[in-house]
This record gives C-alpha cells, structure tokens and sequence, in this order.
C-alpha cells in the first residue's frame, strides 16, 4: 500500500523510498513512536515485538 504514514509519525525509524516506507534498521527498541506507527498502518505491515511477544499492532 505504502501509505507512508509511519514515516510522517516516526521519521527517526522509517523513511519514504519512492512511494514505499520502509524502516531504518532491522529491530528497534519498542519506543512509543514506534508502537504508534504500528498501531496507524492502515495495511496492518508493522509488527512489534518485544521478547519473543508481539506487542502492536495493539486491539
């Protein structure tokens, strides 16, 4: 879909490559920004997780 939303909510982890976002780095710690944007994507693309758990997309 490459909304591009993540990378307007949290520019210190993804960027827009042409009409794709994508993230700076493998794995991040779960900041919140982070967890925000996952919980935005409209393709449901981000996943989070923390300790083998999946925290965000958060219900």
């Amino acid at each position: 879909m490459g909304s591009g939303m993540c990378a307007g909510m949290a520019p210190d982890h993804f960027t827009l490559e042409g009409d794709r976002a994508r993230p700076l780095a493998g794995s991040v710690d779960p900041h919140e920004a982070v967890l925000d944007a996952a919980d935005s994507c409209p393709a449901m693309a981000i996943t989070v997780v923390d300790g083998g758990r999946e925290i965000a997309p958060r219900p």
